[in-house]
């Protein structure tokens, strides 16, 4: 670590990873529903349950994406944060406002719109939150006087993300016109500008881990951004099934998301390759099996998943059921949720005290559980999905009896999240396990080098 305010990121790294152990609490909990009897119903119904683990899940994500830059920027632009002060501000504000949802939902204080259940007031939050934190960023890069392509994406991504939150603050009378717009934040966020957020910092991290050119690396990324904005503007339109939009608009977004998978394989393949000149050799392994993991299962969840069910002969039965489920679980893993555990595995050894960089078992047992345990999930909600399809949508049974047809892959689901939840729990636990470095420890290790791949020291440690 060369810079002291990278110490910030590990303060987002900590809320991020107490929010996510409380995401799989009330994720198990939603999953648990399936089978009843349910002693919450009355206090914590599904709608509950569901709407807080997902809202966790964009929570928690999004804290990681700003510890991570606060990491990232300050390395790029070869300068201090410009307000440390702020950062901790916008940090404090951030969680309060997450916690309040969080309560106000078991109230049933919500806007009622999926994904975007935060009440006005604290949407007003969210918005001042996000100008804080691009203010400070900005102002970095501006008094450093130097930016690359990789913190450009990076920042662009997330700015990008702040301007299409706009629309949830808008309410609309009319609800088609309300869930045509309610995609235009989520679908564009998920497979559009977070996109970008993940392509910047797995360019950072590959550029570090691989020793690989930092130029050759841009310009994959310049590619990969491309393919994202061309697949994933137009292809906002496979949500559009049964909210009475006009009918053209289905196989524009069939055959853009179609196209989808090819930007997520180049990011994989890219990924791969580069790791692979370097021979896999750079000392925080543990970071480097994040990493390709991210991007291999981003090609498993958004890309094949997504393709098996978003084509509109397809999309037309299996829009709203378990499948979109399946998908759902393994794209956001994948591509966010992976990309931050990568980020935190790679940091922690620069942000704590007495950690090896190359990991331990804990670390290891915490990947492949989690990688285990997601491919359970998502094979679950699939099987369970294909059931669901046919019995309700096919034979035409009603939604509870079908429900109870699915019994046993319920209990399937909720063996697999149990390996799951055994692996994050090992993540939280490993992280927490070693504090945080002090200053003093922190101006000791700025002016050593960092640690890079066997022959490729020079291009590992570029700024």
């Amino acid at each position: 670590m060369r810079y002291r305010s990278q110490s910030i990121a590990y303060w987002y790294f900590a809320i991020a990873m107490c929010l996510f152990g409380l995401q799989l609490v009330f994720g198990l909990l939603s999953a648990s529903k399936y089978l009843g009897p349910d002693p919450l119903l009355d206090f914590l119904p599904f709608d509950k349950t569901k709407a807080i683990h997902t809202n966790l899940l964009i929570v928690w994500v999004l804290t990681g994406f700003m510890g991570a830059t606060y990491y990232v920027v300050p390395e790029e632009s070869r300068s201090e944060i410009y307000s440390v002060k702020l950062a901790y501000i916008q940090l404090v504000a951030w969680t309060l406002m997450g916690v309040t949802a969080i309560v106000g939902y078991m109230f049933g204080w919500t806007a009622g719109n999926k994904m975007l259940e935060q009440p006005f007031p604290l949407k007003i939050v969210i918005v001042i939150v996000m100008l804080m934190f691009l203010y400070n960023i900005l102002m970095t890069i501006k008094r450093a006087g130097r930016w690359t392509v990789t913190e450009g994406v990076l920042v662009a991504g997330l700015a990008l993300a702040a301007v299409l939150y706009l629309p949830a603050l808008i309410e609309y009378e009319n609800y088609t016109i309300s869930i045509f717009y309610r995609w235009w934040t989520i679908h564009l966020w998920v497979e559009g500008v977070w996109e970008m957020i993940q392509g910047g910092l797995l360019a950072y991290l590959l550029i570090r881990l691989s020793g690989a050119d930092r130029e050759v690396m841009e310009k994959w990324l310049y590619v990969i951004v491309g393919l994202v904005f061309m697949a994933g503007i137009l292809g906002t339109a496979h949500h559009y099934y049964w909210v009475g939009v006009p009918h053209y608009w289905l196989p524009i977004g069939g055959f853009f998301s179609a196209l989808e998978p090819v930007a997520l394989l180049g990011m994989a393949m890219y990924a791969y390759f580069a790791m692979r000149r370097a021979g896999f050799s750079h000392p925080n392994s543990l970071a480097v099996h994040w990493t390709i993991g991210s991007t291999v299962f981003t090609v498993f969840g958004a890309g094949l998943l997504g393709f098996a069910h978003t084509w509109p002969s397809v999309n037309k039965w299996t829009h709203g059921t378990l499948i979109t489920a399946m998908h759902g679980h393994g794209a956001f893993y994948g591509a966010y949720a992976m990309t931050v555990l990568a980020m935190v595995s790679y940091t922690l050894p620069h942000l704590t005290s007495d950690r090896k960089v190359e990991g331990n078992s804990i670390g290891y047992w915490a990947f492949w559980m989690q990688v285990m345990g997601m491919f359970g999930m998502t094979l679950s909600f699939g099987t369970a999905g294909i059931g669901q399809v046919y019995l309700e949508r096919i034979l035409g049974l009603g939604y509870l009896d079908t429900q109870l047809k699915l019994q046993v892959h319920f209990l399937m689901l909720i063996a697999t999240a149990s390996v799951f939840a055994i692996g994050a729990a090992l993540f939280i636990w490993n992280f927490f396990r070693t504090a945080p470095r002090s200053v003093a420890a922190i101006d000791s290790s700025a002016s050593a080098p960092e640690l890079a791949p066997a022959g490729h020291a020079s291009s590992a440690g570029s700024g």
